[in-house]
């Protein structure tokens, strides 16, 4: 059942992101083959322009054993895992870099940091992480929030969430993005939270003017098939052809997104936005070409 297919970068995303050139991106913990890797293609596509933290010798070694010469870039020496969080978030506050970007650091010590009140980081919105899928390089993207971040978000956090894809799928392009707000039904029921949920950010995007068509809720099925949501006799404008789901929970998430990375083959580009600078927190077992496509992801967030 596991795709052997060769993950790609779509092209959509790259070419949304190539509008902006040599971007200044703080890697954090740099020094490890596949993020180096990353890096170099995302130079190579002229994407952005980093600053290396992290062991010195290491991040040498790596580079030669790509074959880059690196020596127009800045290196950061510290050698010290955990302590290049700091130094990427101060880099961000002074507005030296744009975007960060983890390396191989434990995504709770790089956010953690950003978090801090005093590198004024946060926008005004909460935080919250997008995945862009895609299966081919010119597939028309699936985009899944929040499966990294915000772990049982409620309503309120709910709202912020869907502002921040909302502005993001703005960026790549889709003017009035569908949103499904997923549960496990189509129905409210008292039963199952995440349908009230639904029922009730439907309601408030419709209050607050959003510009996207948001339903809810909607089961997965119905949001993504025209021919399931027809066989249940679902009839809105979001039913069948969603461009977003939004899910109740990081479990669903982060399911949804795996299980199309290993059944499907799918790219999946990941970003932290909501804040003043976008952060790449890819898995350590990410493949090059879906950290390509996160880095590009996080250029499309800037403002």
């Amino acid at each position: 059942m596991l795709s052997n297919k060769e993950i790609v970068c779509p092209n959509n995303l790259l070419d949304v992101a190539h509008k902006k050139k040599g971007v200044k991106a703080a890697i954090v913990n740099a020094g490890k083959p596949l993020p180096m890797l990353s890096v170099q293609d995302a130079v190579n596509e002229n994407l952005i322009e980093p600053i290396f933290i992290g062991d010195e010798k290491e991040i040498l070694k790596c580079a030669e054993d790509l074959k880059w010469d690196i020596s127009n870039y800045e290196i950061i020496n510290e050698p010290v895992e955990n302590n290049t969080a700091p130094i990427a978030a101060k880099l961000a506050s002074e507005k030296k870099v744009k975007i960060i970007v983890k390396g191989h650091i434990h995504t709770d010590i790089l956010m953690k940091e950003v978090l801090k009140r005093e590198y004024n980081l946060l926008g005004k919105t909460r935080l919250s992480h997008i995945w862009h899928m895609t299966i081919k390089k010119e597939s028309k993207p699936l985009i899944i929030t929040d499966g990294a971040l915000n772990v049982l978000p409620n309503i309120k956090t709910k709202m912020h969430i869907l502002k921040n894809v909302i502005n993001f799928s703005n960026r790549i392009g889709i003017n009035k993005p569908k949103v499904a707000v997923l549960s496990a039904t189509e129905e409210v029921l008292d039963s199952v939270p995440s349908s009230r949920d639904a029922a009730e950010i439907t309601k408030l995007a419709k209050k607050d003017n959003l510009n996207a068509d948001v339903f809810g809720p909607l089961a997965f099925d119905n949001s993504i098939s025209k021919k399931s949501a027809s066989i249940k006799g679902i009839q809105n404008i979001v039913a069948g052809e969603a461009d977003v789901l939004l899910v109740p929970s990081v479990e669903t998430g982060n399911a949804l997104v795996k299980m199309l990375i290993y059944f499907c083959g799918a790219c999946a580009a990941g970003v932290v936005i909501g804040g003043k600078v976008p952060v790449v927190i890819t898995s350590r077992s990410d493949e090059a070409p879906a950290r390509l496509a996160s880095i590009a992801a996080a250029v499309v967030a800037l403002d």
